[in-house]
Protein backbone atom coordinates (compact mmCIF):
# COMPACT_ATOMS: atom_id res chain seq x y z
CA UNK A 1 0.00 0.00 0.00
CA UNK A 2 1.52 3.26 -1.15
CA UNK A 3 1.98 6.08 2.03
CA UNK A 4 -0.48 8.61 -0.33
CA UNK A 5 -3.37 6.22 -0.24
CA UNK A 6 -3.88 6.01 3.55
CA UNK A 7 -6.21 8.74 5.19
CA UNK A 8 -5.15 9.36 8.85
CA UNK A 9 -7.96 10.45 11.28
CA UNK A 10 -7.54 13.35 13.98
CA UNK A 11 -8.35 12.52 17.76
CA UNK A 12 -10.93 15.55 17.25
CA UNK A 13 -12.49 13.55 14.90
CA UNK A 14 -13.24 11.18 17.24
CA UNK A 15 -15.10 13.36 19.77
CA UNK A 16 -18.86 12.45 20.00
CA UNK A 17 -20.85 16.11 19.18
CA UNK A 18 -23.07 16.96 21.33
CA UNK A 19 -26.78 18.61 20.82
CA UNK A 20 -27.31 22.61 21.00
CA UNK A 21 -29.65 22.51 24.26
CA UNK A 22 -33.29 23.74 22.47
CA UNK A 23 -33.87 27.63 23.32
CA UNK A 24 -36.72 28.51 25.58
CA UNK A 25 -39.40 29.88 23.97
CA UNK A 26 -39.78 33.79 23.74
CA UNK A 27 -42.27 35.45 26.29
CA UNK A 28 -45.70 36.14 24.21
CA UNK A 29 -48.64 38.35 25.25
CA UNK A 30 -51.57 39.08 23.10
CA UNK A 31 -54.20 42.18 22.03
CA UNK A 32 -57.70 41.69 23.17
CA UNK A 33 -60.86 41.80 21.23
CA UNK A 34 -60.86 45.65 23.10
CA UNK A 35 -57.72 46.99 22.31
CA UNK A 36 -55.35 46.22 25.17
CA UNK A 37 -51.67 44.62 25.12
CA UNK A 38 -52.12 41.76 28.00
CA UNK A 39 -49.16 40.32 29.82
CA UNK A 40 -50.04 37.18 31.12
CA UNK A 41 -48.52 36.64 34.29
CA UNK A 42 -46.15 34.54 33.62
CA UNK A 43 -44.32 36.45 31.03
CA UNK A 44 -43.96 39.16 33.32
CA UNK A 45 -42.05 37.21 35.89
CA UNK A 46 -39.90 35.97 32.94
CA UNK A 47 -39.23 39.50 32.08
CA UNK A 48 -38.64 40.34 35.78
CA UNK A 49 -41.45 43.31 35.04
CA UNK A 50 -43.15 44.42 38.71
CA UNK A 51 -46.62 45.28 37.55
CA UNK A 52 -47.83 47.87 39.70
CA UNK A 53 -44.52 49.94 40.11
CA UNK A 54 -43.50 49.96 36.59
CA UNK A 55 -44.78 52.26 33.46
CA UNK A 56 -43.68 52.51 29.98
CA UNK A 57 -42.68 54.82 27.11
CA UNK A 58 -44.30 53.05 23.92
CA UNK A 59 -43.40 53.72 20.65
CA UNK A 60 -42.62 52.26 17.11
CA UNK A 61 -40.16 52.18 13.92
CA UNK A 62 -40.58 56.06 12.60
CA UNK A 63 -41.58 56.51 9.05
CA UNK A 64 -43.88 53.28 8.99
CA UNK A 65 -47.50 53.20 8.34
CA UNK A 66 -48.48 49.92 10.23
CA UNK A 67 -47.47 48.57 13.46
CA UNK A 68 -45.80 45.57 12.81
CA UNK A 69 -43.65 46.03 15.99
CA UNK A 70 -44.27 48.12 19.86
CA UNK A 71 -41.22 49.20 21.95
CA UNK A 72 -41.82 49.07 25.98
CA UNK A 73 -39.56 51.38 27.26
CA UNK A 74 -39.04 51.32 31.21
CA UNK A 75 -39.58 55.15 32.37
CA UNK A 76 -39.19 55.95 35.86
CA UNK A 77 -41.16 59.23 34.54
CA UNK A 78 -45.50 59.33 35.80
CA UNK A 79 -45.52 61.62 32.34
CA UNK A 80 -45.81 60.33 28.85
CA UNK A 81 -45.93 57.07 29.88
CA UNK A 82 -48.19 53.97 30.33
CA UNK A 83 -48.71 52.00 33.51
CA UNK A 84 -50.18 48.36 33.62
CA UNK A 85 -53.59 47.55 34.93
CA UNK A 86 -54.91 44.12 36.36
CA UNK A 87 -57.18 42.73 34.01
CA UNK A 88 -58.48 39.25 34.70
CA UNK A 89 -55.50 37.14 35.65
CA UNK A 90 -52.75 38.93 33.85
CA UNK A 91 -52.44 42.78 33.49
CA UNK A 92 -52.63 44.93 30.23
CA UNK A 93 -52.16 48.20 28.80
CA UNK A 94 -55.19 50.38 27.11
CA UNK A 95 -53.91 51.00 23.17
CA UNK A 96 -57.30 50.69 21.35
CA UNK A 97 -57.10 54.57 19.38
CA UNK A 98 -53.31 54.30 18.74
CA UNK A 99 -53.56 50.35 17.26
CA UNK A 100 -56.82 51.26 15.30
CA UNK A 101 -54.73 53.97 13.61
CA UNK A 102 -51.82 51.69 13.00
CA UNK A 103 -53.79 49.51 11.04
CA UNK A 104 -54.12 46.86 13.61
CA UNK A 105 -57.84 45.14 13.09
CA UNK A 106 -58.01 43.75 16.75
CA UNK A 107 -61.77 43.35 16.36
CA UNK A 108 -61.78 41.21 13.07
CA UNK A 109 -58.44 38.90 14.04
CA UNK A 110 -56.63 37.91 16.63
CA UNK A 111 -53.37 39.23 17.78
CA UNK A 112 -50.10 37.82 18.88
CA UNK A 113 -46.81 39.02 20.07
CA UNK A 114 -42.85 37.51 20.89
CA UNK A 115 -40.94 39.46 23.65
CA UNK A 116 -37.52 40.40 23.11
CA UNK A 117 -35.00 42.68 24.82
CA UNK A 118 -33.01 45.22 23.58
CA UNK A 119 -30.69 47.57 24.54
CA UNK A 120 -32.00 51.28 24.61
CA UNK A 121 -29.92 53.25 26.30
CA UNK A 122 -26.71 52.57 28.67
CA UNK A 123 -28.43 50.74 31.66
CA UNK A 124 -31.62 50.78 30.26
CA UNK A 125 -33.46 47.20 28.76
CA UNK A 126 -36.17 47.88 26.45
CA UNK A 127 -38.92 44.97 25.37
CA UNK A 128 -39.59 44.59 21.26
CA UNK A 129 -43.27 43.23 20.74
CA UNK A 130 -44.03 41.84 17.18
CA UNK A 131 -46.90 41.60 16.52
CA UNK A 132 -48.45 38.74 14.31
CA UNK A 133 -52.05 37.65 13.55
CA UNK A 134 -53.43 34.13 13.74
CA UNK A 135 -55.94 34.73 11.09
CA UNK A 136 -53.42 36.25 8.70
CA UNK A 137 -54.19 35.39 4.56
CA UNK A 138 -51.81 33.16 2.84
CA UNK A 139 -50.49 34.72 -0.29
CA UNK A 140 -52.80 34.52 -2.74
CA UNK A 141 -51.61 31.86 -6.07
CA UNK A 142 -49.64 33.65 -8.81
CA UNK A 143 -52.00 33.88 -11.93
CA UNK A 144 -50.22 36.11 -13.97
CA UNK A 145 -48.58 35.29 -17.69
CA UNK A 146 -46.63 31.98 -17.94
CA UNK A 147 -42.91 32.79 -18.36
CA UNK A 148 -40.01 30.41 -20.32
CA UNK A 149 -40.52 27.58 -23.13
CA UNK A 150 -43.90 26.30 -23.95
CA UNK A 151 -43.71 22.40 -23.03
CA UNK A 152 -43.30 20.69 -26.11
CA UNK A 153 -46.49 18.64 -27.15
CA UNK A 154 -46.90 15.14 -26.76
CA UNK A 155 -46.03 12.92 -29.31
CA UNK A 156 -49.15 10.70 -29.94
CA UNK A 157 -48.66 7.17 -32.09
Amino acid sequence: MKASAIKFFSPEENVAVTKKPKEQPKPTGYISATGKLVLPPKTLEELGIEPLSTRFRIGTQQGKRTLKNLYLIPSADTEGTFGLTKSGRGYSIPLDIILKKGGVDFEQAKYTFDITLFNYEEGVVGYELELSSSDSKPKPEYTGKPRGRRPKAAVSE
